[in-house]
């Protein structure tokens, strides 16, 4: 009929229908790049690590790749390559006793770290991290298991720690990061099996950024550092200036 026009009510399930469409398209995209992780890095290169300033922090994202022209800091063995899950690496960091955990997050490594300390004959004094992220929920066990330590975790020159490896550098009781480390945020996936309807996917995701949320809030971290995660698709990478690190208590102390 001319003139006729949707209802406000059709054209609000319309974009959620879209939204929805495009969120499961999304979805399989990111499996796609977990099943064929070898295909997807011959057509990617690591996010750019300098210059970085406000305005101009957005950089592509390659999974399980981690800028390397920055130089290492003094007791940082950072590997050649990116180890492809959590490797457990006993150094001296100013004088500290320090346990740094280098690689990809994969499900299952949170055990793996807790049985890790379980083994060791005298607890670590603090934690480093270098890691391009990976299983959010492992993440945030190992957040827990930090806090519950009493652990500082420590960004020294020349480290990363993009996705959901910020959430362990957010359990630190201290949170010293170098003036040179990166840290990076941006969406993630929830679960392991994402072949799922749209409406099942969406819900999922929800429910794991709920998740995010309480666990951010309890470690004392500003919630604004999930918005600048949540604005920032998956393929890219959002990186966090001094300012942004100590506005929203990522970072309790900036060094050189």
């Amino acid at each position: 009929m001319p003139g006729w026009r949707v209802p406000r009510s059709g054209r609000i399930l319309q974009a959620m229908l879209a939204a929805q469409i495009a969120l499961a398209g999304l979805i399989v995209f990111g499996d796609f790049r977990r099943i064929a992780p070898d295909l997807w890095r011959a057509n990617s290169t690591p996010p750019a690590a300098v210059p970085v300033r406000p305005g101009d922090q957005t950089r592509r994202y390659a999974p399980r790749d981690l800028p390397r022209d920055q130089p290492a800091g003094p007791g940082f063995p950072r590997s050649d390559e990116v180890p492809q899950r959590l490797q457990f690496t006993e150094t001296q960091v100013s004088g500290l006793k320090t346990v740094l955990l280098e690689g990809a997050i994969e499900p299952g490594d949170s055990a793996r770290l807790a049985q890790y300390l379980d083994q060791r004959r005298s607890a670590p004094e603090q934690i480093a991290l270098h890691s391009p992220g990976g299983s959010v929920t492992d993440a945030l066990e190992i957040g827990r298991m930090i806090r519950a330590g009493g652990w500082p975790t420590v960004m020294q020159a020349g480290a990363a720690c993009f996705s959901s490896c910020p959430y362990i550098l957010a359990a630190g009781t201290d949170r010293r990061v170098s003036r040179t480390a990166l840290v990076g945020v941006h969406q993630h996936y929830f679960g392991e099996n994402t072949l799922l309807p749209a409406f099942l996917a969406v819900e999922s995701i929800q429910h794991g950024q709920g998740e995010v949320l309480d666990y951010l809030d309890s470690m004392g971290i500003d919630l604004r550092l999930s918005a600048k995660a949540m604005q920032t698709p998956p393929a890219n990478i959002y990186i966090l200036v001094e300012e942004e690190l100590t506005g929203f208590a990522l970072a309790t102390e900036m060094v050189e």
